[in-house]
């Protein structure tokens, strides 16, 4: 892999289904405009109507290609996420080329899905990951989770994943939400793997990227000092290291788009360890390549989303 591949390396996408989940801003936004103006078939699935519509206007201005469509999906509710995917999986035919679980939530105050999950947890990785196990009869290409930098020093807690039982801290909710994405992410792909599948699972991460998600992080805070001293740390480091969406979003799509990528890679920016830069292929961490871990987490998941996982 190149250390300066960029969206004028993506090949013509004529011809091929694309979901990208939380395409209203930021990265999946800007994922959605690249991938239309390649010529994919864009399917933005975002939550809120009104900046589904907004973003729309601006994928479909970019397009070179098929008309992008807008699919509702709000990832806290289930009920949600499995009519997501009815409509996807009518639409495309039952042929889904790619999938990119980009949307999420980061450092909330402590909160609940409509299904009772802990608000980060229950967003950012149940909803992606029974979002994927109802899209794989359709699926043919493949399968692109968003982990963070976030996920390193984070752990997963198979026994209490909803934090009922143990004190709640948001930055610390937030990075096992993204674990659990890479963990996902790699699972999938062993399981793949297994079946015999043709079909890719790949991790990705933007680095630091300014695309206002980290403000979340001091507004979750209720003591005004800690949130005053988070919120200027977190404007300093968007000013010293944080790059734009348009080099943020890059690892997604070459995770999604790229030749030579391969099941269980994970893509990541190049410099600076994995903050900024270009894409390159890095090692996933040391807990999404635990096998047992890997196991536990599908079971748990199964169990909490009631949704049958295929391939099993």
């Amino acid at each position: 892999m190149t250390q300066r591949w960029t969206e004028e390396d993506i090949a013509d996408q004529s011809g091929r289904a694309v979901v990208v989940t939380g395409a209203n801003s930021g990265l999946g936004l800007r994922t959605a405009e690249v991938l239309a103006g390649k010529g994919a078939r864009v399917l933005l699935a975002c939550r809120s109507a009104e900046r589904g519509a907004k973003a729309l206007d601006i994928v479909k201005a970019a397009a070179a290609g098929a008309e992008p469509e807008l699919v509702p999906l709000d990832l806290s509710e289930l009920a949600s996420v499995r009519a997501a995917a009815a409509s996807v999986r009518e639409r495309t035919g039952d042929t889904l080329d790619v999938l990119i679980n980009n949307a999420g939530v980061m450092a909330t105050a402590r909160g609940r899905t409509a299904d009772g999950f802990e608000l980060q947890f229950g967003t950012n990785y149940l909803g992606h990951a029974a979002l994927t196990w109802l899209l794989m009869p359709a699926l043919r290409g493949r399968v692109v989770t968003l982990s963070s930098l976030a996920a390193v020093g984070a752990r997963i807690h198979l026994d209490d994943p909803n934090a009922e039982h143990r004190r709640y801290n948001p930055a610390a909710a937030y990075g096992q939400s993204k674990l659990a994405d890479q963990v996902f992410a790699l699972e999938l792909d062993r399981r793949l793997r297994a079946a015999g599948s043709g079909v890719l699972s790949v991790a990705a991460h933007p680095g630091y990227t300014a695309t206002g998600l980290g403000s979340g992080m001091a507004r979750s805070y209720p003591n005004p000092v800690v949130r005053s001293v988070i919120a200027g740390g977190h404007k300093i480091g968007e000013v010293l290291f944080a790059q734009n969406v348009r080099q943020g979003a890059l690892p997604q799509l070459y995770a999604a788009t790229a030749d030579g990528v391969e099941g269980g890679d994970y893509i990541a920016p190049g410099s600076l360890g994995g903050v900024r830069g270009n894409p390159v292929k890095v090692r996933p961490l040391a807990a999404a390549r635990s096998e047992s871990l890997g196991a536990g987490l599908w079971d748990v998941t199964a169990k909490l989303t009631g949704v049958t996982p295929d391939p099993a």
